[in-house]
């Protein structure tokens, strides 16, 4: 089963649910009239720069990431998210091939300290999961939107502290957006999608990063 199966699966589950699925169109209508997606970086844009906390308190650097070669930047939401959990899934499976590749994977998230942990830590992930203070990356990146009013209010009533989590109240999360940069730190290729329930594919990853690698 591919991921977008997996994902399409989890996503006929939980839509069952009137409220989850009212959340669920109020979000994706919202970031679909809003002009969000014309302002997510695009191709051959520099990346901006980073350093951030890492799980074990460690400061990593986008620079010194660049230097041992290409790096993918995966945005995701946090361990509560199930879209999320899949994605982090698939990655961890991939890993071997982008590291065979010669490139580097970092995972940003909104959520600090115990959370952060948690995602890196129940999925075994062998690569960095960062938080992205105050969402300060997926700002620049132009990936952050502040919750809609019915989504807010579904997750504050199955009791997630975002807040707490975040270590702030602004209720930003970021969209689903994968993107590849080249040793220079420009975006080679990326993926980014208003729709919580889509992920940038495996294979088109790997695909981008073989031709990313591949001699001119």
């Amino acid at each position: 089963m591919s991921l977008q199966d997996k994902l399409d699966a989890e996503r006929n589950l939980r839509l069952v649910n009137e409220t989850v699925r009212a959340a669920y169109e109020e979000t994706v209508a919202t970031l679909s009239r809003n002009g969000l997606m014309p302002g997510v970086l695009v191709e051959e844009a520099p990346f901006p720069d980073f350093i951030l906390p890492n799980t074990e308190g460690r400061l990593v650097s986008l620079s010194a990431l660049l230097a041992r070669g290409p790096v993918i930047v995966q945005f995701f939401r946090g361990e509560w998210c199930p879209y999320c959990r899949l994605m982090l899934d698939a990655l961890v499976t991939l890993l071997p091939e982008i590291e065979a590749l010669g490139a580097s994977l970092v995972a940003l998230t909104p959520d600090t300290g115990l959370p952060a942990r948690d995602a890196k830590i129940n999925h075994g992930a062998a690569f960095e999961v960062l938080s992205d203070i105050d969402c300060g990356v997926g700002l620049a990146a132009g990936v952050v939107f502040r919750l809609p009013p019915l989504y807010k209010a579904r997750l504050q009533t199955v009791g997630l502290d975002v807040p707490g989590r975040h270590g702030n109240d602004a209720w930003f999360l970021p969209i689903p957006a994968t993107f590849l940069l080249d040793r220079e730190g420009r975006v080679a290729w990326r993926f980014a999608d208003v729709d919580f329930t889509r992920r940038a594919a495996p294979e088109r990853i790997v695909a981008a990063l073989r031709q990313l690698a591949a001699p001119d």
